[in-house]
């Protein structure tokens, strides 16, 4: 009975693959009938074929030869070069990243995420805002190198970086990364060696100064006027020598020079008003302002009237005559839940900035277009041409930052003059009487 139910099971077996066969082979001969009637044209085809392979073939190669002079081009390049895919695993770097971001012990080939072998959130904050926005972006940070031997890691200088990431395809990003500590250290060394001459050049300008004063008492005219003229030059020398001592100190340590205290703005800004309006009468110059008749924030007097002083200053000297200077004040409310900021905008009615000035002109001796300048000569000596030795607007902008505000250099749409935006925070208390920190 066994031997019977394996026999018909064998049957019906075989019986199922025959059919099979025959349902396979029935569609095979319906496929191949439509092309039994063109195998002339399939043949005449063929080597058509064969050329579009070799083609082919040949543009790999061609890509692949493309490929291999850029990832050379890229090793050898004098900046850091990395890519990573869309999990932000590292796929490949250059020479350049390995020695900036200590890359070493990563093989190519190896699958590992770029945070545990760099740790840096910088970075990877970075790749990520590229990838979700789908544009450049750039940024720059301080890295520090991390190692597993603690005594190592005290050896190491921190680096200063600057990486631009662009978003590649399926996900992936790529990064450009420059090492600006050199720059830095370079800047630095700059810095302290004119800091070292300046305070080597006060006490030969006050002897020389002491000296002109003796003359100056002794020269009749119409020698005289020489003196003069002398003893004006060595006076805007020891200005440059003394603003540069001050802008040096600024940038080293700017909060340990402010003395806070509850500064009223509009009084503030009219009483530097006063102290230019010699200058300001000879040129029918007046001023406006616009804005909260009593606010209050928490600043340094003295600094912030260096600020109005040096600002006020400059647009009395690039203003057209029998024009006036708007001083605009407002409270700009927080965002964020951040504290409201008090923007003060200085607008006058000059020619303003050129366009090749404008990214230049808050930095240390930088001389704008002078064509702009309606200043004569023998008003180049005058008591308000301090500024004019480049760095009044450097050491206004230290002055701001310090204080924790901001200042832009714009031109105003409306008068086609200087537009100075400065940004404070620190509002004590408005005409309301309302109180913000």
């Amino acid at each position: 009975m066994l031997i019977l139910g394996f026999l018909l099971g064998l049957a019906v077996g075989v019986s199922f693959w025959v059919w099979q066969q025959f349902q396979l082979n029935r569609y095979l001969g319906q496929v191949l009938r439509p092309l039994s009637g063109h195998s002339s044209d399939l043949a005449l085809l063929i080597p058509g074929l064969r050329h579009e392979i070799r083609l082919v073939k040949q543009q790999r190669q061609q890509l692949q030869q493309l490929l291999k002079t850029y990832q050379d081009l890229l090793q050898f390049a004098p900046v850091g070069y990395l890519q990573v895919d869309e999990e932000n695993q590292l796929l490949w770097c250059n020479e350049q990243a390995r020695k900036m971001l200590d890359l070493q012990r990563w093989q190519p080939g190896q699958v590992r995420l770029l945070l545990e072998l760099v740790r840096s959130y910088e970075l990877d904050r970075l790749i990520e805002k590229t990838r979700d926005r789908q544009k450049p972006q750039s940024k720059e940070w301080v890295f520090h190198p991390s190692y597993e031997n603690a005594a190592a890691i005290s050896e190491v200088k921190p680096l200063m970086l600057q990486a631009t990431s662009l978003p590649l395809d399926k996900g992936q990003v790529g990064v450009f990364i420059e090492n600006r500590q050199p720059l830095l250290d370079m800047n630095l060394a700059r810095d302290r060696a004119f800091s070292d001459l300046a305070h080597e050049l006060r006490t030969p300008l006050t002897s020389i100064r002491l000296v002109v004063e003796t003359l100056q008492d002794r020269m009749q005219p119409p020698l005289d006027r020489w003196v003069n003229r002398l003893l004006q030059e060595v006076d805007r020398l020891i200005h440059l020598v003394q603003s540069w001592l001050e802008l040096t100190q600024l940038e080293t340590n700017p909060t340990i020079q402010l003395h806070r205290q509850r500064v009223e703005v509009r009084s503030l800004i009219l009483s530097v008003w006063e102290s230019l309006t010699p200058l300001a009468h000879r040129h029918q110059i007046e001023i406006g302002y616009s804005g909260p008749e009593n606010i209050w924030i928490n600043a340094d007097e003295s600094r912030m009237y260096q600020v109005f002083l040096n600002l006020l200053d400059n647009s009395i000297k690039y203003s057209l005559p029998s024009t006036t200077i708007l001083v605009e004040a407002k409270i700009v409310p927080g965002q964020n839940n951040q504290q409201p900021t008090l923007e003060i905008d200085i607008i006058d009615s000059g020619m303003g900035f050129s366009q090749a000035d404008l990214p230049h002109v808050f930095e240390r001796f930088y001389r704008g277009d002078q064509a702009r300048s309606r200043v004569t000569p023998s008003e180049t000596h005058s008591a308000t041409a301090t500024v004019g030795s480049g760095l009044g607007l450097a050491i206004v902008q230290q002055i701001v930052l310090a204080h924790g505000g901001s200042i832009k250099a714009m031109n105003h749409p409306e008068t086609g003059g200087a537009w100075l935006q400065v940004e404070l925070p620190g509002i004590v208390a408005n005409s309301d009487s309302q109180d913000y920190i």
